[in-house]
C-alpha cells in the first residue's frame, strides 16, 4: 500500500500561504468572493427565460439551451466560491484586481438589470 507524502514543492507552497499576512488573505477571499457572487447574479439574469414564467422555457429550443447553460455556468461558479486558491500569489492578485473588477462587475449588473 502506497503512502501519500508531501513532495517539497508542496510544503513550500503551503508554507508561502502561512506567511501571507491575514488583511491580504482576508481581502482576497473577500473580493473573490463577493465577485464571483456577481457573476452568478448576472448570469441568473441573463439565462433567465425571455417570457418570466419558468414553464415557457419549453416554448423555444433556444430557451431551454439558454436555462439549462445558465445553471451550470452558475453551478461552476458556486463550486468556485467554494475552493480557495492554494498560493499566496493568487490572495494578492485578487486582493488589487478586485479594486477594478468589482466596479466593472457592479456596473454590468446595473446595465443589465
Amino acid at each position: 500500500m502506497r503512502t501519500e507524502t508531501d513532495s517539497p514543492g508542496t510544503q513550500a507552497r503551503r508554507a508561502e500561504v502561512t506567511k501571507l499576512p491575514s488583511h491580504i488573505w482576508a481581502g482576497g477571499v473577500a473580493v473573490r468572493t463577493i465577485f464571483l457572487i456577481v457573476l452568478i447574479a448576472l448570469t441568473a439574469r441573463v439565462a433567465s427565460p425571455q417570457i418570466e414564467r419558468l414553464s415557457s422555457i419549453y416554448e423555444t429550443p433556444g430557451d431551454l439551451i439558454r436555462v439549462l447553460m445558465g445553471v451550470g455556468v452558475c453551478a461552476w461558479f458556486v463550486v468556485n466560491v467554494f475552493k480557495l486558491p492554494k498560493d499566496a500569489g493568487a490572495y494578492r492578485t485578487w486582493m488589487y484586481m478586485g479594486l477594478a473588477l468589482l466596479p466593472l462587475g457592479a456596473l454590468c449588473a446595473y446595465v443589465v438589470w
